[in-house]
């Protein structure tokens, strides 16, 4: 099983952009999942120059495609991340017509949007717990 780790990259330093991220791969490392992560193609000081947009949304969908589930870092709304996760749950990936999106961190009073298109858990670690325990019942 593999699950893409949706965020905001964009403007962020290596904390915010890199750490929670790495702290999802350690969970789902010892459950034998599969993380795909964009930060492994830094795009960051490189948004607008020619070819270098669409070659990030073009790769970030087949990563998306590929996944079973879509980890979404709520904590700090993002254009991109807003879309990714959309287009995950309405739009399906070779695993589902519509795979799990979970998000973490969107506080007390989640937007509609979010709520509608992902299950919510209020951190990190039961979002993972949560898709950890998914991995089990579906047996992938």
């Amino acid at each position: 099983m593999k699950v893409y780790l949706c965020g905001g990259i964009s403007g962020m330093g290596d904390g915010d952009a890199k750490d929670w991220r790495e702290a999802a791969k350690e969970l789902f490392h010892s459950a034998n999942i599969d993380t795909l992560d964009p930060m492994r193609r830094d795009y960051r000081g490189r948004e607008g120059e020619p070819g270098v947009d669409s070659e990030i949304v073009r790769r970030d969908l087949v990563d998306i495609k590929n996944s079973a589930v879509v980890l979404v870092n709520a904590s700090r709304p993002s254009w991109g991340t807003a879309m990714e996760a959309f287009f995950a749950a309405t739009c399906g990936t070779s695993y589902a017509p519509s795979p799990k999106v979970v998000a973490f961190g969107a506080g007390d009073r989640p937007p509609p949007w979010l709520s509608y298109h992902c299950v919510l858990y209020p951190d990190l670690e039961s979002a993972c717990r949560a898709i950890i325990d998914y991995k089990k019942v579906a047996g992938k």
